[in-house]
């Protein structure tokens, strides 16, 4: 309890010149987590502020920084926020990382199995896991006979612009988890929605072991942040 005591000490320490009602977990408490602003939100992660700054003004500085929007700090590395935020170390980098990478999750979920029916379903289940990662990475999606996912994996993790992504391994995914089909996507972070040579090479050759497997591949789906290229969509799945 001992470190639960300090950051409580140091929270109220942060807070004693801030008005009761303007403090975050007080307003949190009071009136719920929809009053709070996105700075006030971040405050809360953060915990405490620095000397001459309050953890508000502090939050206020870092979405600042990304243009007051939070997809560009969920880009943002530990080092990154680390380098740029004096009293900003590694157990507080990881906190608002890890929210955010939690607000990705919640964002592509649902109350029951999502049903994927269309590329345009396809492509809002992995917008915000991968249309925003400044590298690339490839995911395989598991479906059942009705169309709902039961499995979502990531295969590969590469860089800037390619990823690994070994057939074996994404059908394996497909026949652990006894799937009717199965729809891949990896994002392009370049915004260029254009497929490379490399990726139709292994849309074809999924697709080829898709049959040999009565696994069908529904779609293979090109992920950015301002749009998708489905092969499906195009008539390439040959």
């Amino acid at each position: 309890m001992d470190g639960e005591d300090n950051e409580n000490k140091g929270y109220c320490r942060a807070m004693k010149n801030i008005a009761a009602d303007d403090r975050p977990r007080e307003k949190a408490l009071k009136y719920g987590f929809g009053a709070l602003s996105q700075a006030e939100l971040l405050a809360i992660l953060i915990g405490s502020g620095t000397p001459g700054e309050s953890v508000v003004e502090l939050a206020q500085r870092m979405l600042q920084w990304c243009d007051n929007r939070l997809v560009p700090l969920g880009q943002k590395t530990i080092g990154d926020l680390k380098r740029n935020f004096k009293g900003i170390g590694d157990a507080k980098a990881i906190t608002i990382l890890s929210a955010i990478e939690l607000a990705k999750r919640y964002s592509s979920e649902d109350f029951v199995a999502p049903q994927i029916t269309d590329s345009t379903k396809a492509y809002n289940l992995m917008k915000f896991q991968i249309g925003y990662l400044p590298h690339e990475e490839f995911w395989v999606v598991a479906l059942n006979t009705a169309k709902r996912v039961i499995a979502r994996v990531r295969i590969g993790q590469g860089g800037t612009s390619s990823t690994s992504a070994d057939p074996k391994m994404i059908m394996k995914v497909a026949v652990d988890n006894l799937a009717n089909s199965i729809i891949v996507f990896h994002n392009h972070p370049s915004g260029n929605l254009r497929p490379s040579l490399q990726d139709d090479n292994l849309t074809h050759k999924l697709v080829e072991a898709g049959k040999l497997l009565d696994i069908p591949v529904d779609d293979h789906i090109i992920v950015c942040a301002n749009g998708y290229y489905s092969y499906a969509g195009q008539g390439r799945l040959v």
